[in-house]
């Protein structure tokens, strides 16, 4: 399982005026333990994408190291992107299986399809599909490659509450099946209490780390959100640098 360093001294890209630098990430050190799952939690536009697309490799313009600790030399990335992209002249199970190259995969497939509720329409085209379907698709398609790592830009963003959480539901039971290290990205604390073993709460630009929590919640009280509405006002209660962030 893959372990990661986040060394970041700095980020700097073109402002929207391009007059002048913006410097998007200043001194972020983070590190993730194998098998963990990471929400990070902050400010809207303060570079949480940004911070993805580097370690995805995307970016590498930037200062610094991401230092990826695996038994292979080039660890496998999954990435769930804000928007699904799936390719709308495929089906739902040609756009899972364009991402496999070994035909084996069908009862892999087969599996996550069953997981994630999607099996009745895995012939279907996308536009056919509701939001909560697509994003699901997404999910499916990073889990099927086996990532070493999987990287989750807001998946759930736009979904309405009752199907964002059974989406997430359907996440952590996939993710409890198949374990990888998870760095997920979120604006909605409660979303991070439900599925993280750790939040790690960040500023505005340039983005740093602020804080970091741990989870303590046992996986039926995950689903129970009364637990999870107490924790989040013990969390702000005694964090209070945190309510700027959120």
């Amino acid at each position: 399982m893959a372990t990661i360093h986040i060394d970041i001294h700095s980020k700097i890209y073109p402002s929207v005026e391009r007059a002048k630098l913006h410097q998007a990430i200043a001194n972020l050190y983070l590190s993730l333990h194998a098998e963990e799952f990471v929400c990070l939690v902050g400010p809207s536009g303060c570079g949480k994408t940004t911070l993805l697309n580097i370690i995805a490799g995307l970016d590498a313009d930037f200062k610094g190291d991401i230092t990826i600790e695996h038994r292979h030399d080039h660890p496998m990335i999954g990435y769930v992107f804000q928007n699904p992209r799936l390719l709308p002249w495929l089906t739902v199970r040609e756009n899972i299986e364009l991402v496999v190259s070994d035909r084996r995969s069908t009862d892999v497939i087969d599996a996550l399809l069953e997981t994630m509720q999607l099996k009745q329409v895995q012939h279907s085209y996308p536009e056919r599909l509701s939001l909560g379907m697509s994003r699901r698709v997404a999910i499916i398609r990073a889990f099927v490659i086996n990532p070493d790592i999987l990287l989750m830009d807001e998946p759930f963003v736009s979904l309405d509450a009752p199907t964002a959480r059974q989406v997430r539901e359907l996440l952590r039971q996939l993710w409890l099946q198949r374990p990888h290290t998870v760095l997920f990205v979120t604006h909605d604390l409660r979303e991070a209490i439900a599925l993280a073993d750790r939040i790690v709460f960040l500023s505005s630009a340039p983005m740093r780390v602020v804080s970091e929590i741990k989870v303590p919640l046992a996986k039926t009280e995950r689903n129970d959100d009364q637990a999870v509405e107490l924790f989040r006002q013990q969390i702000i209660n005694n964090y209070p640098e945190i309510n700027m962030l959120l």
